[in-house]
Protein backbone atom coordinates (compact mmCIF):
# COMPACT_ATOMS: atom_id res chain seq x y z
CA UNK A 1 0.00 0.00 0.00
CA UNK A 2 0.99 3.43 -0.74
CA UNK A 3 1.12 6.55 1.59
CA UNK A 4 -0.56 8.27 -0.93
CA UNK A 5 -3.57 5.59 -1.30
CA UNK A 6 -4.67 6.93 2.78
CA UNK A 7 -6.93 9.84 3.60
CA UNK A 8 -4.14 12.00 5.14
CA UNK A 9 -3.19 16.01 5.10
CA UNK A 10 -1.42 17.10 1.72
CA UNK A 11 1.25 18.27 4.30
CA UNK A 12 1.93 15.40 5.96
CA UNK A 13 1.91 13.05 2.12
CA UNK A 14 4.69 16.20 1.33
CA UNK A 15 6.66 15.77 4.19
CA UNK A 16 6.58 12.05 3.54
CA UNK A 17 7.69 12.24 0.16
CA UNK A 18 10.39 14.03 0.52
CA UNK A 19 11.65 11.99 3.49
CA UNK A 20 11.36 8.86 1.13
CA UNK A 21 8.33 7.38 2.75
CA UNK A 22 6.15 5.80 -0.27
CA UNK A 23 5.44 2.44 0.03
CA UNK A 24 3.96 1.43 3.38
CA UNK A 25 5.24 -1.41 5.01
CA UNK A 26 3.13 -4.31 6.16
CA UNK A 27 2.49 -3.69 10.20
CA UNK A 28 1.88 0.48 8.60
CA UNK A 29 -0.01 -0.70 6.23
CA UNK A 30 -2.46 -2.37 9.02
CA UNK A 31 -2.11 0.21 11.70
CA UNK A 32 -2.16 3.58 10.08
CA UNK A 33 -6.02 2.89 9.10
CA UNK A 34 -7.00 1.63 12.71
CA UNK A 35 -5.74 4.63 14.27
CA UNK A 36 -6.80 7.06 11.87
CA UNK A 37 -10.68 6.04 12.92
CA UNK A 38 -9.51 6.81 16.62
CA UNK A 39 -9.33 3.07 17.55
CA UNK A 40 -7.10 1.72 20.15
CA UNK A 41 -4.69 -0.40 19.29
CA UNK A 42 -2.26 -2.97 20.60
CA UNK A 43 0.54 -4.14 18.15
CA UNK A 44 3.42 -6.12 17.79
CA UNK A 45 5.58 -6.83 14.89
CA UNK A 46 9.51 -8.02 14.12
CA UNK A 47 12.40 -5.04 14.85
CA UNK A 48 12.67 -2.68 11.77
CA UNK A 49 9.45 -2.97 10.47
CA UNK A 50 8.94 0.51 10.91
CA UNK A 51 6.65 0.96 14.26
CA UNK A 52 7.56 4.48 14.84
CA UNK A 53 6.11 5.48 11.19
CA UNK A 54 2.85 3.51 12.21
CA UNK A 55 2.26 5.70 15.08
CA UNK A 56 3.33 8.95 13.94
CA UNK A 57 1.74 9.58 10.87
CA UNK A 58 -1.81 9.22 12.71
CA UNK A 59 -0.69 11.60 15.40
CA UNK A 60 0.63 14.22 12.80
CA UNK A 61 -2.92 13.62 11.17
CA UNK A 62 -4.72 14.21 14.26
CA UNK A 63 -3.57 17.42 14.98
CA UNK A 64 -3.58 18.78 11.29
CA UNK A 65 -6.90 17.93 10.64
CA UNK A 66 -9.14 18.11 14.18
CA UNK A 67 -9.84 20.78 16.63
CA UNK A 68 -7.95 20.37 19.76
CA UNK A 69 -9.59 19.24 23.04
CA UNK A 70 -8.19 21.99 25.13
CA UNK A 71 -6.15 24.75 24.18
CA UNK A 72 -2.91 24.33 26.48
CA UNK A 73 -2.42 21.03 27.69
CA UNK A 74 -0.35 19.05 24.94
CA UNK A 75 -1.62 16.94 22.46
CA UNK A 76 -0.03 13.76 21.72
CA UNK A 77 2.38 12.23 24.37
CA UNK A 78 5.04 9.50 23.11
CA UNK A 79 6.39 7.63 26.24
CA UNK A 80 9.43 5.99 25.10
CA UNK A 81 12.27 3.23 27.74
CA UNK A 82 15.19 5.01 26.81
CA UNK A 83 16.63 8.61 26.25
CA UNK A 84 18.35 7.64 23.28
CA UNK A 85 15.07 6.07 21.21
CA UNK A 86 13.07 8.92 22.46
CA UNK A 87 15.42 11.13 21.02
CA UNK A 88 15.47 9.60 17.48
CA UNK A 89 11.44 9.50 18.20
CA UNK A 90 11.96 13.43 18.49
CA UNK A 91 14.41 13.74 15.32
CA UNK A 92 11.73 11.64 13.20
CA UNK A 93 8.50 13.56 14.17
CA UNK A 94 10.87 17.09 13.91
CA UNK A 95 11.52 16.05 10.08
CA UNK A 96 7.64 15.39 9.18
CA UNK A 97 6.35 18.33 10.96
CA UNK A 98 8.71 20.74 8.28
CA UNK A 99 12.01 21.73 10.38
CA UNK A 100 12.97 22.57 13.97
CA UNK A 101 9.86 25.44 14.20
CA UNK A 102 7.91 22.64 15.14
CA UNK A 103 5.94 22.63 18.52
CA UNK A 104 7.52 19.65 19.97
CA UNK A 105 9.47 19.22 23.59
CA UNK A 106 11.63 16.67 24.67
CA UNK A 107 11.63 15.37 27.95
CA UNK A 108 14.18 13.41 29.25
CA UNK A 109 15.51 12.37 32.58
CA UNK A 110 19.00 13.31 33.16
CA UNK A 111 18.86 16.91 31.87
CA UNK A 112 17.79 20.52 32.94
CA UNK A 113 14.54 20.20 34.85
CA UNK A 114 14.18 23.74 34.93
CA UNK A 115 15.06 24.51 30.71
CA UNK A 116 12.26 21.61 30.78
CA UNK A 117 9.78 23.52 32.67
CA UNK A 118 10.25 26.79 29.82
CA UNK A 119 10.09 24.16 27.21
CA UNK A 120 6.15 22.85 28.63
CA UNK A 121 5.10 26.48 28.83
CA UNK A 122 5.37 27.40 25.40
CA UNK A 123 2.49 24.65 25.11
CA UNK A 124 3.37 22.25 22.92
CA UNK A 125 1.40 20.47 20.75
CA UNK A 126 3.71 17.03 20.99
CA UNK A 127 5.79 15.53 23.72
CA UNK A 128 8.17 13.20 23.44
CA UNK A 129 9.87 11.90 26.31
CA UNK A 130 10.68 8.81 28.98
CA UNK A 131 8.19 8.01 31.62
CA UNK A 132 10.07 8.74 34.60
CA UNK A 133 10.64 13.03 33.94
CA UNK A 134 7.25 13.10 32.63
CA UNK A 135 6.03 11.65 35.82
CA UNK A 136 8.20 13.99 37.56
CA UNK A 137 6.51 16.85 36.04
CA UNK A 138 2.64 16.03 36.56
CA UNK A 139 4.07 15.35 39.98
CA UNK A 140 5.46 19.11 39.85
CA UNK A 141 2.63 20.68 38.32
CA UNK A 142 4.67 22.16 35.61
CA UNK A 143 2.68 19.82 33.29
CA UNK A 144 -1.07 19.03 32.76
CA UNK A 145 -2.39 16.07 30.65
CA UNK A 146 -6.34 16.87 31.49
CA UNK A 147 -6.55 17.46 27.41
CA UNK A 148 -4.73 15.02 26.12
CA UNK A 149 -5.59 13.37 22.92
CA UNK A 150 -3.14 10.55 21.65
CA UNK A 151 -1.41 8.78 24.61
CA UNK A 152 1.56 6.22 22.89
CA UNK A 153 3.55 3.67 24.19
CA UNK A 154 6.68 2.44 22.31
CA UNK A 155 8.38 -0.87 23.54
CA UNK A 156 5.54 -0.81 26.25
CA UNK A 157 7.37 -3.90 27.40
CA UNK A 158 10.98 -2.44 27.89
CA UNK A 159 9.06 0.30 30.40
CA UNK A 160 8.05 -2.41 32.54
CA UNK A 161 11.02 -4.33 32.64
CA UNK A 162 12.80 -1.04 34.01
CA UNK A 163 10.55 -0.58 36.34
CA UNK A 164 8.26 2.25 34.86
CA UNK A 165 4.63 0.76 35.99
CA UNK A 166 4.07 3.41 38.79
CA UNK A 167 5.07 6.06 36.77
CA UNK A 168 2.77 4.64 33.44
CA UNK A 169 -0.66 4.36 36.04
CA UNK A 170 0.16 7.49 37.61
CA UNK A 171 0.37 9.09 33.69
CA UNK A 172 -2.94 7.53 32.64
CA UNK A 173 -4.63 8.97 35.53
CA UNK A 174 -3.69 12.50 34.88
CA UNK A 175 -5.17 11.87 31.02
CA UNK A 176 -8.01 11.28 32.03
CA UNK A 177 -9.63 12.63 29.33
CA UNK A 178 -12.82 10.29 28.04
CA UNK A 179 -12.17 10.89 24.23
CA UNK A 180 -8.03 9.51 24.36
CA UNK A 181 -6.62 7.50 22.14
CA UNK A 182 -4.22 5.20 23.63
CA UNK A 183 -1.38 3.10 21.09
CA UNK A 184 0.75 0.28 22.51
CA UNK A 185 3.74 -0.79 19.96
CA UNK A 186 6.95 -3.09 20.78
CA UNK A 187 8.18 -6.31 18.66
CA UNK A 188 7.32 -8.17 22.10
CA UNK A 189 3.93 -8.34 23.78
CA UNK A 190 4.02 -11.39 25.99
CA UNK A 191 4.16 -10.24 29.32
CA UNK A 192 1.69 -10.98 31.88
CA UNK A 193 2.14 -7.14 33.88
CA UNK A 194 2.22 -6.01 30.01
CA UNK A 195 -1.45 -8.30 29.94
CA UNK A 196 -2.81 -6.04 32.72
CA UNK A 197 -1.49 -2.49 31.89
CA UNK A 198 -3.16 -3.17 28.79
CA UNK A 199 -6.66 -4.00 30.59
CA UNK A 200 -6.14 -0.63 32.57
CA UNK A 201 -5.02 1.63 30.11
CA UNK A 202 -6.87 1.24 26.56
CA UNK A 203 -10.56 0.67 25.85
CA UNK A 204 -11.67 -2.33 23.36
CA UNK A 205 -8.36 -2.42 21.79
CA UNK A 206 -7.31 -3.08 18.09
CA UNK A 207 -5.00 -5.74 17.91
CA UNK A 208 -2.47 -6.11 14.94
CA UNK A 209 0.30 -8.63 15.57
CA UNK A 210 2.71 -9.89 12.11
CA UNK A 211 4.86 -12.84 13.31
CA UNK A 212 6.16 -14.19 16.96
CA UNK A 213 8.99 -12.39 18.94
CA UNK A 214 10.79 -15.88 17.61
CA UNK A 215 10.53 -16.01 14.11
CA UNK A 216 13.29 -15.71 12.31
CA UNK A 217 13.89 -12.58 10.33
CA UNK A 218 14.37 -13.27 6.34
CA UNK A 219 17.10 -10.50 6.71
CA UNK A 220 19.54 -11.04 9.76
CA UNK A 221 21.51 -14.14 9.49
CA UNK A 222 22.00 -15.91 12.68
CA UNK A 223 25.30 -17.51 14.12
CA UNK A 224 26.40 -18.89 17.28
CA UNK A 225 29.63 -20.20 18.50
CA UNK A 226 30.55 -22.03 21.87
CA UNK A 227 33.34 -20.59 23.66
CA UNK A 228 35.31 -21.77 26.51
CA UNK A 229 35.89 -18.85 28.65
CA UNK A 230 36.76 -14.85 28.33
CA UNK A 231 40.34 -15.22 26.48
CA UNK A 232 38.38 -17.60 23.82
CA UNK A 233 35.69 -14.97 23.61
CA UNK A 234 38.36 -12.57 22.78
CA UNK A 235 40.21 -14.90 19.93
CA UNK A 236 36.57 -15.37 18.41
CA UNK A 237 35.99 -11.54 18.40
CA UNK A 238 39.03 -11.11 16.74
CA UNK A 239 38.68 -14.21 14.29
CA UNK A 240 35.60 -12.36 13.32
CA UNK A 241 36.02 -8.89 12.94
CA UNK A 242 38.85 -9.27 10.39
CA UNK A 243 37.28 -12.14 8.41
CA UNK A 244 33.53 -10.73 8.37
CA UNK A 245 32.98 -7.75 5.99
CA UNK A 246 30.63 -4.90 7.67
CA UNK A 247 30.92 -1.15 7.77
CA UNK A 248 29.38 -0.98 11.27
CA UNK A 249 29.29 -2.95 13.99
CA UNK A 250 27.45 -2.95 17.47
CA UNK A 251 29.06 -5.23 20.34
CA UNK A 252 26.83 -6.52 23.56
CA UNK A 253 28.31 -6.95 26.49
CA UNK A 254 26.50 -7.72 30.56
CA UNK A 255 28.53 -4.77 32.12
CA UNK A 256 29.86 -1.27 31.90
CA UNK A 257 33.55 -2.71 33.23
CA UNK A 258 33.38 -5.00 29.99
CA UNK A 259 32.23 -1.92 27.60
CA UNK A 260 35.39 -0.06 28.88
CA UNK A 261 37.54 -2.99 28.91
CA UNK A 262 36.66 -4.28 25.46
CA UNK A 263 36.43 -0.59 23.59
CA UNK A 264 40.23 -0.51 24.88
CA UNK A 265 41.16 -4.65 23.40
CA UNK A 266 39.91 -3.48 19.91
CA UNK A 267 41.76 -0.16 19.69
CA UNK A 268 44.87 -2.28 20.56
CA UNK A 269 44.15 -4.02 17.51
CA UNK A 270 44.09 -1.26 15.72
CA UNK A 271 39.94 -0.34 15.40
CA UNK A 272 37.73 2.73 15.88
CA UNK A 273 35.93 1.77 18.75
CA UNK A 274 33.68 3.29 22.01
CA UNK A 275 31.96 2.12 24.89
CA UNK A 276 28.34 3.24 25.89
CA UNK A 277 26.36 2.27 28.86
CA UNK A 278 23.58 3.64 31.16
CA UNK A 279 25.73 5.03 34.00
CA UNK A 280 27.06 7.92 31.50
CA UNK A 281 25.28 10.97 31.61
CA UNK A 282 22.34 12.14 28.80
CA UNK A 283 25.19 14.71 27.19
CA UNK A 284 28.09 12.14 26.74
CA UNK A 285 25.66 9.45 25.48
CA UNK A 286 23.96 11.21 22.77
CA UNK A 287 27.73 12.37 22.00
CA UNK A 288 28.93 8.94 21.72
CA UNK A 289 25.51 8.13 19.93
CA UNK A 290 26.01 11.43 17.67
CA UNK A 291 29.73 10.12 16.65
CA UNK A 292 28.47 6.71 15.68
CA UNK A 293 25.73 7.77 13.73
CA UNK A 294 27.89 9.97 11.63
CA UNK A 295 30.96 7.38 11.37
CA UNK A 296 33.45 8.11 13.79
CA UNK A 297 33.73 5.07 14.51
CA UNK A 298 33.79 1.43 13.43
CA UNK A 299 32.11 -0.17 16.46
CA UNK A 300 29.73 0.24 19.32
CA UNK A 301 30.38 -1.80 22.67
CA UNK A 302 27.55 -0.89 24.93
CA UNK A 303 25.11 -3.05 26.92
CA UNK A 304 21.10 -3.54 26.52
CA UNK A 305 20.90 0.45 26.78
CA UNK A 306 21.12 0.32 22.96
CA UNK A 307 18.93 -2.65 22.17
CA UNK A 308 15.88 -1.11 21.28
CA UNK A 309 14.50 0.87 18.42
CA UNK A 310 17.77 2.58 17.64
CA UNK A 311 17.97 3.13 13.52
CA UNK A 312 20.93 2.82 12.15
CA UNK A 313 20.86 1.91 9.17
CA UNK A 314 25.38 1.45 8.80
CA UNK A 315 25.19 -1.45 11.23
CA UNK A 316 25.95 -4.70 9.23
CA UNK A 317 26.92 -6.83 12.45
CA UNK A 318 25.78 -7.81 15.57
CA UNK A 319 28.24 -9.62 18.48
CA UNK A 320 26.58 -10.54 21.77
CA UNK A 321 29.86 -11.06 23.57
CA UNK A 322 27.60 -12.06 26.67
CA UNK A 323 24.35 -13.77 26.11
CA UNK A 324 21.03 -11.39 27.78
CA UNK A 325 19.69 -12.55 30.58
CA UNK A 326 15.55 -11.99 28.95
CA UNK A 327 15.43 -14.08 25.45
CA UNK A 328 13.16 -11.07 24.37
CA UNK A 329 15.72 -9.06 24.90
CA UNK A 330 17.87 -11.43 22.00
CA UNK A 331 15.32 -10.37 19.43
CA UNK A 332 15.69 -6.23 19.97
CA UNK A 333 19.73 -6.43 20.01
CA UNK A 334 20.24 -8.49 16.95
CA UNK A 335 17.31 -6.25 15.66
CA UNK A 336 19.69 -3.18 15.35
CA UNK A 337 20.80 -4.88 12.18
CA UNK A 338 18.71 -5.89 8.76
CA UNK A 339 17.00 -2.39 9.11
CA UNK A 340 14.71 -1.35 6.24
CA UNK A 341 15.28 -4.41 3.96
CA UNK A 342 19.29 -4.33 5.00
CA UNK A 343 20.68 -7.72 5.07
CA UNK A 344 22.76 -7.99 8.34
CA UNK A 345 24.66 -10.43 10.46
CA UNK A 346 24.03 -11.49 14.23
CA UNK A 347 26.81 -13.83 16.43
CA UNK A 348 26.33 -14.65 19.31
CA UNK A 349 29.50 -16.06 21.56
CA UNK A 350 27.83 -18.62 24.04
CA UNK A 351 30.22 -20.21 27.00
CA UNK A 352 29.55 -21.80 30.23
CA UNK A 353 28.15 -18.98 31.85
CA UNK A 354 26.37 -17.87 28.35
CA UNK A 355 24.50 -21.52 28.61
CA UNK A 356 21.55 -21.15 30.24
CA UNK A 357 20.63 -17.84 28.57
CA UNK A 358 21.12 -19.74 25.17
CA UNK A 359 18.58 -22.16 26.13
CA UNK A 360 15.97 -19.82 26.98
CA UNK A 361 16.69 -18.15 23.72
CA UNK A 362 16.95 -21.58 21.97
CA UNK A 363 13.04 -21.82 23.25
CA UNK A 364 12.33 -18.53 21.60
CA UNK A 365 13.51 -19.09 18.57
CA UNK A 366 11.44 -20.78 15.65
CA UNK A 367 13.94 -22.30 13.77
CA UNK A 368 17.04 -25.26 14.45
CA UNK A 369 20.24 -24.34 15.77
CA UNK A 370 23.46 -25.69 14.80
CA UNK A 371 26.77 -24.58 16.62
CA UNK A 372 29.51 -22.71 13.83
CA UNK A 373 33.07 -23.40 14.49
CA UNK A 374 36.10 -21.10 13.20
CA UNK A 375 38.91 -22.96 12.28
CA UNK A 376 41.62 -22.79 14.57
CA UNK A 377 39.78 -21.90 17.35
CA UNK A 378 37.64 -25.01 18.50
CA UNK A 379 36.75 -25.31 21.63
CA UNK A 380 36.32 -28.30 24.04
CA UNK A 381 33.04 -26.76 25.73
CA UNK A 382 30.17 -28.82 23.42
CA UNK A 383 27.43 -27.33 26.18
CA UNK A 384 25.89 -28.42 29.71
CA UNK A 385 23.12 -30.83 30.24
CA UNK A 386 20.61 -30.34 32.02
CA UNK A 387 20.55 -31.62 35.87
CA UNK A 388 19.21 -35.11 36.53
CA UNK A 389 16.12 -35.45 38.99
CA UNK A 390 17.80 -37.25 42.23
CA UNK A 391 16.85 -40.33 42.18
CA UNK A 392 15.01 -41.66 46.00
CA UNK A 393 16.07 -44.93 47.55
CA UNK A 394 12.65 -46.52 48.90
CA UNK A 395 15.28 -48.14 51.31
CA UNK A 396 18.59 -50.16 52.26
CA UNK A 397 20.41 -50.94 49.11
CA UNK A 398 20.96 -55.32 48.52
CA UNK A 399 22.81 -54.82 45.29
CA UNK A 400 26.72 -54.94 47.09
CA UNK A 401 29.51 -53.32 46.41
CA UNK A 402 27.82 -50.09 43.05
CA UNK A 403 25.92 -48.93 45.19
CA UNK A 404 26.14 -45.31 46.41
CA UNK A 405 25.94 -44.91 50.08
CA UNK A 406 24.62 -40.72 49.43
CA UNK A 407 22.24 -41.49 47.68
CA UNK A 408 20.25 -43.51 50.00
CA UNK A 409 18.24 -42.40 52.78
CA UNK A 410 20.15 -41.90 55.90
CA UNK A 411 18.65 -42.68 59.23
CA UNK A 412 16.93 -40.06 61.09
CA UNK A 413 18.86 -39.80 64.59
CA UNK A 414 16.27 -39.45 67.72
CA UNK A 415 17.14 -36.74 69.97
CA UNK A 416 16.07 -36.69 73.13
CA UNK A 417 14.28 -34.03 74.85
CA UNK A 418 16.60 -32.64 77.76
CA UNK A 419 13.85 -29.94 78.61
CA UNK A 420 10.84 -32.81 79.36
CA UNK A 421 11.58 -32.93 83.15
CA UNK A 422 12.15 -36.65 82.64
CA UNK A 423 14.73 -37.94 85.79
CA UNK A 424 18.08 -38.12 84.48
CA UNK A 425 17.68 -42.12 85.36
CA UNK A 426 15.00 -42.48 83.12
CA UNK A 427 17.09 -41.40 80.39
CA UNK A 428 20.39 -42.49 79.40
CA UNK A 429 21.71 -39.42 77.79
CA UNK A 430 25.63 -40.98 77.64
CA UNK A 431 26.78 -44.08 76.34
CA UNK A 432 29.09 -45.03 79.37
CA UNK A 433 31.40 -48.36 78.25
CA UNK A 434 30.66 -51.64 79.84
CA UNK A 435 32.38 -52.65 82.97
CA UNK A 436 34.07 -56.10 83.33
CA UNK A 437 32.43 -58.33 85.79
CA UNK A 438 33.22 -58.87 89.25
CA UNK A 439 34.23 -62.35 89.04
CA UNK A 440 36.20 -61.37 85.75
CA UNK A 441 38.55 -58.91 87.34
CA UNK A 442 38.35 -61.82 90.66
CA UNK A 443 39.64 -64.55 88.75
CA UNK A 444 42.52 -62.15 86.76
CA UNK A 445 43.81 -60.59 89.78
CA UNK A 446 44.52 -64.51 91.24
CA UNK A 447 46.08 -65.62 87.82
CA UNK A 448 48.40 -62.96 87.88
CA UNK A 449 49.68 -63.35 91.55
CA UNK A 450 50.17 -67.43 90.90
CA UNK A 451 52.38 -67.08 88.34
CA UNK A 452 54.51 -63.94 90.42
CA UNK A 453 57.44 -66.07 91.95
CA UNK A 454 57.41 -66.16 95.89
CA UNK A 455 59.64 -63.95 97.80
CA UNK A 456 60.68 -64.18 101.62
CA UNK A 457 62.48 -61.66 103.17
CA UNK A 458 64.40 -60.29 100.03
CA UNK A 459 65.44 -63.72 99.24
CA UNK A 460 63.91 -66.49 96.59
CA UNK A 461 62.52 -69.90 97.86
CA UNK A 462 63.77 -73.26 96.72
Amino acid sequence: MLFSDLPLDHRLQNALQLKGFNQATEIQAKAVPHALLGKDLIVSSKTGSGKTLAYLVPAIQRVLRTKPLSKKDPRVLILAPTRELAKQVFLQLRALLDGPGANVALILGGENFNDQVKALKRSPQFIVGTAGRVADHLTDKSLFLNGLELLILDEADRMLDLGFAPQLKHIHAKADHRKRQTMMFSATLDNAELHYLTQTLLKAPQRISLGSAGEQHADIEQRFILADHIEHKEALLKALLEKQDYRQAILFTATRADTERLASLLKDWGLTSIALSGELSQSQRSNIMNEFARGHHQILVTTDVASRGLDLLKVSLVVNFDMPKLPEEYVHRIGRTGRAGNKGNAVSLVGPKDWQSFVAVRALLEQSIEFEVIEGLAGKFKGLRPPRPAKQSKGPSSSGQGDNVWQQAKPKKKRVNTMSGVEIGDKVLVRKKPRVAFEEELDTDQDEIMHEPPFTDGEPQD
